[in-house]
């Protein structure tokens, strides 16, 4: 019999669909054809695969060669399928035995020496397998990334001929070393280099609670951007399943991931030039954007108001939803994109609007335009909104008070409020439906009353009632759990509503 089947995984979005690559040899001209939807990388396999083989001292067949990388509709591409191919060529021609095919899948480029490479988007392909419960082969250049699944039966190889000698009965391939179960998921900056800014540390404790979207704003060297990049280090830690999730966009996108911080909450900040392809993904091959890198983390936005509105404005959508839909004429791919925004800006285009010091020279119609820039769909998107002052230089070189906390410290109540909110509803104050609001956010007769005065005098919109409400429900929950929300809740809530 001249036909063998082997298995391996495409790559579409963070989804890995198997695939099956069929190989029949047949009578006619020598020769190589590959079917089923292959792009450029993959008809090259032809050539890669014939010198590997023949590289590996094994006798490529001198007959016509099929491959089939069935199903057919499904577009491929990468080198990924390197090793699948040669595999059914050499069973096909009885080269290597075909019954240890069936109960493994393979994955990775061949180089012409028969040497195997890394490929990307490993991870999905090995959480897909290990539902199937079958045993993965991949090169040892991705021995790193195939370790973060503890339970799944990999396999990796340095050469082709590894390969094949393992398939033949003879020695054991190695299994990956198994990455750290904990990680390291608190490295980074400490909240306790921030001095003073008592209200944006509040803030910034509440977004962390609750999962909520924050825009800080100050002068130039207020501190803004040290408070974002500690907002990391107050997070509760990623569970394995979020960890591996995260991991697996990584890895899509083609980035390496570090065994040792595989647990860490990504930080991404973007610069202000960025594009809103680079921000939300895309390309005729769709890749992940930032906001998927920084799914499960936070997005910090510097300079918010420098951002051009049209690449603001594609953010309004995977706010809401927590995923982003990409559209090309051969393929769509879904990312995960639940990310927690954090945006700074100044007060006006030189910084100093608002300073006790008179250092502005902005016109009332250019401080307008410019914070204009941040369309108004978007900050109704933004849950807390705080302004961060100058602090005094006596400030800087004063001895810490006791509101100068750690990080640890603040982490701590974060896990406890945040515990509250998951017995309650499973999931974070920021991302609980319209439903469980309902449920969960009481509000006896004389708060609704006030409350409902307060948003009318404030002119907020339907979702701004609700966004509120979220965030009432945080800080209540950061007051012990309270089950009813009580107006100074409502209050503390509403002032972060001002811009």
């Amino acid at each position: 019999m001249s036909l063998a089947v082997t298995l391996s995984r495409a790559q579409e979005g963070v989804a890995a669909p198997q695939v099956m690559v069929e190989v029949h040899l047949s009578g006619g001209l020598p020769g190589t054809s590959i079917v089923g939807l292959p792009e450029a990388a993959v008809r090259e396999a032809r050539d890669r695969v014939r010198v590997a083989i023949q590289n590996t001292a094994f006798e490529y067949p001198n007959r016509k060669v099929t491959v089939n990388l069935a199903p057919a509709e499904l577009p491929k591409d990468g080198g990924r399928f390197d090793l699948a191919i040669a595999l059914g060529i050499l069973a096909a021609g009885n080269q290597v035995p075909r019954e240890r095919l069936d109960e493994c899948e393979f994955l990775g480029e061949l180089a012409l020496s028969g040497d195997l490479r890394g490929v990307s988007g490993v991870l999905p392909a090995l959480l897909r397998a290990r539902a199937r419960r079958r045993r993965v082969v991949v090169p040892r250049a991705n021995a790193a990334e195939a370790a973060l699944v503890s339970d799944a039966d990999v396999r990796v190889a340095d050469t082709l001929a590894e390969v094949c000698g393992w398939l033949r009965g003879g020695q054991d391939l190695d299994t990956p070393e198994t990455a750290s179960a904990g990680g390291d998921s608190t490295f980074g900056p400490d909240l306790i280099d921030v001095r003073g800014q008592l209200q944006a540390r509040r803030a910034l404790e509440i977004a962390a609670t609750g999962g909520h979207h924050l825009l800080m704003s100050g002068p130039p060297g207020t501190g803004k951007t040290m408070l974002a990049e500690r907002l990391p280090g107050i997070l509760p830690p990623l569970t394995e399943s979020e960890a591996l999730e995260t991991c697996a966009v990584r890895s899509v996108a083609g980035h390496a991931v570090d065994p040792a911080l595989w647990r860490r909450r990504p930080f991404r900040a973007p610069h202000h030039t960025a594009s809103a392809v680079a921000l939300v993904g895309g390309g005729s091959q769709p890749r992940p954007g930032e906001i998927s890198l920084a799914h499960n983390g936070v997005l910090f936005l510097d300079e918010l108001p420098e951002f051009s509105r049209h690449v603001l404005d594609v953010l309004r959508e995977p706010l809401e939803s927590g995923s982003i839909v990409i559209s090309r004429a051969a393929r769509q791919c879904t990312f995960p994109a639940q990310f927690q925004l954090v945006a700074a800006m100044n007060p006006c285009p030189c910084g100093y609007a608002g300073d006790p010091r008179p250092r502005c020279h902005c016109t009332p119609d250019q401080i307008a335009r410019y914070r204009s820039r941040i369309s108004g769909p978007l900050l109704d998107r933004i849950d807390l909104c705080v302004e961060v002052p100058r602090v005094p230089l006596a400030d800087l070189g004063a001895p810490r008070s006791i509101y100068d906390e750690d990080s640890a410290t603040v982490r701590a109540r974060v896990i406890k409020a945040r515990t509250h909110a998951l017995m309650r509803a499973g999931r974070p104050n920021g991302e609980i439906s319209t439903r469980e609001l309902e449920r969960d956010c009481a509000l006896g007769a004389a708060e609704r009353q006030w409350f409902e005065a307060a948003l009318e005098r404030l002119g907020l919109s339907a979702r701004a009632y609700h966004r509120v409400l979220r965030v009432a429900r945080t800080i209540a929950d950061l007051d012990g759990g309270a089950a009813a929300l009580e107006r100074s809740h409502l209050a503390e809530a509403l002032q972060y509503r001002r811009f």
